[in-house]
């Protein structure tokens, strides 16, 4: 069982493509993992099993007529709850919407059935992709896999905690101020902001309809880029939604960095803000492997992170009260104590300093678009500490705005997380690599000649959460 659950997507699907797994097989013994082991990290809200096996053995006739449809057939994958799936509740983690029945898929959910995934239930969140991790909800908050006694990040914190954990090989997060990169920092994955617009947000519960994305979480880079070409895709429903030509995210996968032009961010995470330790050092090796593996390094300057930081809080929170006002009126004793403290920020938000912010916001984007002319990729830290105790509310008050992920999602710029060590006691280290608009591609081919030249992919959590692997 241990074996089939940290399968890569890739791996699984060349063995189911060949008939030596069978999708039922596989579905069933990530049910059985889940089922021994979620009650330690909470990471489903719902599991599925029902849905999971008719899926499976769909999959199975499919594939056994020679009716493969790629890489996703067979395999399992859960979402997000605030991410419909038609039939089941879309409860966003929160006690106002745990009766409320989604009525259709979300384009998301409904590209992944059409690929032939075999969906596993419904993932934990902070509340309303906003509240943090909450005591005070009907459902736990999901702990992380390398040590349940520590915060495994959000808001997508059952998407990063049950793909850690191998429960699934892939999952649907989303991220408006951080909310993929910072459970897949956590808890030592990989997770992916793409471009703004480049996945359909039709069917997820906004948070802030000008900053959310929708994106994959895996524990590869090549899955990672797997999951992003079944997902992405131009939606005409999606006001949001970037009429481009999308797909093709591992053509570049295996090309190297050699001759490749990268940009370090070094101010957001050595001056703007000073990065733990253990952090730093994690991020300054894997640039020098970037180095030793043949890009040209060098470091850039970009506006500060208190910049970026201050635009997307003003953004944010606007847009997020708007979204609320109602319910905060009439049912605010029905939020948890942080969604709704964070929430209300957003009511004494002036007017003036939204319209202001979403000027300065396309300023700040085109200046920092146009550092592109000069290089490839830009590298920086995605948290600035390893995950804290997850009991201890002033350590993640304190944690949980020491990141450098927001400055993105002003931009809409695609941005991935990936493993770059573990502290001295077991906590997953990440860094981020930031592209230009519509230039996933090429970032996944950065981030896997660095995966590629390291081990960290290989290492998983222990059932006994005791970790042995350091940097």
């Amino acid at each position: 069982m241990t074996d089939l659950a940290y399968l890569t997507v890739a791996e699984a699907a060349e063995l189911l493509r060949t008939r030596k797994l069978s999708p039922v097989e596989y579905a069933k013994a990530l049910l059985d993992r889940i089922e021994t082991h979620d009650s330690d990290f909470n990471a489903f809200l719902r599991v599925t099993p029902e849905l999971a096996l008719e899926d499976a053995r769909r999959a199975e006739v499919e594939i056994m007529r020679g009716d493969w449809r790629g890489p996703f057939h067979g395999v399992p994958y859960g979402l997000k709850d605030i991410v419909d799936y038609a039939g089941l509740p879309t409860t966003a983690h929160s006690k106002i919407l745990q009766d409320n029945l989604a009525a259709t898929d979300a384009a998301v959910t409904q590209k992944l059935r059409a690929a032939g995934g075999v969906f596993m239930g419904k993932l934990s969140a902070h509340e309303f992709a906003i509240g943090g991790p909450s005591f005070d909800l009907p459902w736990p908050p999901a702990r992380n896999p390398w040590n349940r006694d520590h915060f495994c990040g959000g808001s997508s914190s059952g998407s990063g905690s049950a793909t850690a954990a191998g429960f699934l090989p892939a999952a649907v997060g989303t991220d408006t101020g951080g909310s993929i990169r910072n459970p897949a920092s956590m808890c030592g994955i990989v997770g992916m902001k793409p471009t703004y617009g480049v996945v359909s947000r039709r069917g997820v519960m906004p948070l802030a309809f000008s900053l959310d994305h929708v994106g994959p979480l895996t524990r590869t880079v090549r899955d990672n880029a797997l999951m992003l070409d079944a997902i992405a895709g131009h939606d005409p429903l999606d006001p949001g939604s970037a009429n481009c030509a999308t797909g093709g995210y591992t053509a570049e996968l295996g090309r190297g960095v050699v001759g490749l032009r990268v940009g370090v961010i070094r101010h957001f995470y050595m001056r703007d803000m000073k990065a733990d330790a253990e952090m730093t050092a994690g991020i300054e090796a894997a640039v020098k492997l970037l180095t030793d593996l043949g890009a040209q390094v060098r470091e850039i300057d970009t506006a500060a992170l208190g910049d970026y930081a201050a635009c997307n809080r003003t953004i944010l929170t606007s847009e997020a009260f708007a979204i609320h006002e109602k319910w905060m009126r009439e049912r605010s004793q029905d939020y948890g104590a942080l969604a709704r403290e964070r929430l209300m920020a957003g009511a004494f938000v002036r007017a003036a300093d939204y319209v202001n912010a979403t000027r300065i916001r396309r300023k700040m984007a085109d200046t920092f678009h146009a550092l592109f002319a000069d290089m490839d990729v830009a590298v920086t830290a995605s948290s600035m500490d390893p995950a804290c105790r997850i009991d201890n509310p002033q350590a993640i008050e304190h944690t949980y705005a020491r990141q450098a992920r927001a400055p993105f999602n002003v931009t809409g710029s695609p941005a991935i997380s990936v493993p770059v060590g573990f502290s001295k006691t077991g906590l997953p280290l990440a860094m981020q690599i930031v592209g230009k608009p519509y230039s996933e591609a090429l970032i996944y081919r950065v981030a896997h000649a660095y995966e590629q030249a390291t081990d960290w992919v290989k290492m998983h959590p222990n059932e006994n959460r005791s970790v042995k692997m350091y940097v």
